[in-house]
């Protein structure tokens, strides 16, 4: 019974099997709102909560105390490309120092093939972002997904993984985990807060973000797997 355990443990199908099928079905999440978005059924939810987040319509000052929005302005740029950048690189430095070469390099194509990825999509749907007079940040180009909470959930949340395949402890990579989850959503929801995207774009881009870090997962778990079987 041991051995037969043992051997499922290390079957690699049997290991890609639940990060594979929850990929799936958060793709298959992201083209359901993605339809639901061309078709209008998004519309009325989208415009209530944009308007929920201001105090006046699209002409008043944010929700919140004053000091809110420039928090938001803050949080909104840790999924700013500059930031995402420089963590990014910082990650992947460390694990070429922890002789990680292959997880360094995917960590590295993981982040241009999402960037690429997003860039993609975003000319695919044209969906135009909130009115001007809502925006409270700098915001260009298309809205459908959110590029913030895409690239966030697939920087933080891929690095938090390959990150979590060096923790010696269960508990520090459920942290690692957390602190993704945690900084990919509120990054999310600055933009909407900010009004220079729709509630849809951001939940599209937390779809397609994790549907990204798992698919890397699964390959940085067949790559460690290859690696172990060739020694």
């Amino acid at each position: 019974m041991k051995r037969v355990l043992h051997r499922l443990r290390h079957n690699v199908e049997a290991q890609l099997l639940w990060p594979l099928g929850l990929a799936t079905g958060t793709l298959w999440g992201f083209l359901a709102l993605a339809n639901g978005m061309t078709s209008g059924a998004t519309r009325a939810a989208d415009a209530w909560i944009l308007q929920w987040c201001r105090s006046a319509g699209a002409h008043g000052g944010a929700w919140g105390p004053a000091w809110l929005p420039d928090v938001m302005r803050d949080i909104t740029a840790l999924g700013s490309p500059t930031v995402l950048i420089l963590v990014g690189t910082a990650v992947w430095a460390y694990l070429l120092l922890a002789r990680q070469t292959r997880m360094a390099w995917l960590s590295a194509l993981s982040c241009l093939g999402g960037w690429a990825t997003s860039t993609a999509l975003k000319g695919v749907f044209m969906r135009e972002r909130p009115e001007f007079s809502f925006h409270g940040t700098l915001a260009g180009g298309y809205s459908f997904p959110s590029g913030h909470a895409m690239m966030s959930a697939i920087v933080f949340l891929t690095l938090a993984m390959l990150i979590a395949r060096l923790a010696p402890r269960t508990r520090l990579r459920l942290y690692a985990m957390g602190v993704a989850t945690l900084l990919s959503g509120l990054v999310g929801m600055s933009r909407v807060y900010l009004g220079v995207h729709w509630a849809s774009d951001v939940v599209a881009g937390w779809m397609a973000g994790v549907a990204w870090a798992l698919l890397v997962w699964a390959i940085a778990h067949w790559l460690q797997i290859g690696q172990e079987d060739s020694r």
